[in-house]
């Protein structure tokens, strides 16, 4: 494993399968997870997981992540309906950061009905720049989540 800070890899914890012990968890328990779209490559949304949702994810083949907001388990699209399917899981040089390669079912990752949560981008000179929404909303979330 590449290590750019000098560190060694984290030790294995008791009891976890030995994949799993690799995952550098920061001291909240929590990684960031990176869901990219399996077939385009596009980047869909970050979020976070903690050891239960990484494990279930693995287990299952369907997203699950640790939701800051509602300190629970959030298993994408249970409110939606916009299910992420993995189709592979990887782990960066090192070890913190996961990269979920996914199928989007329904085509709609963000909750604002938008394909993906990075739909604005920069424009302009660096002093006169905005943010401006570049991808449309597919779907009213409203009606997402009614």
């Amino acid at each position: 494993m590449c290590d750019t800070h000098g560190n060694a890899p984290p030790a294995a914890d008791a009891g976890l399968p030995s994949w799993l012990a690799e995952v550098a968890f920061d001291d909240q328990g929590l990684i960031p997870a990176i869901a990219q779209d399996a077939s385009t490559g596009q980047v869909l949304m970050v979020a976070w997981m903690n050891r239960a949702s990484l494990h279930e994810t693995a287990a299952t083949g369907r997203a699950v992540y640790w939701s800051r907001s509602r300190r629970r388990l959030w298993r994408k699209g249970e409110e939606s309906g916009h299910v992420q399917q993995v189709h592979e899981l990887g782990l960066d040089c090192d070890g913190d950061v996961i990269l979920l390669k996914v199928e989007q079912l329904g085509g709609i990752a963000c909750h604002t009905g938008r394909a993906s949560c990075f739909y604005r981008r920069l424009e302009g000179t660096a002093d006169q720049a905005a943010w401006n929404a570049v991808d449309p909303v597919l779907k009213d979330p409203e009606l997402i989540y009614k």
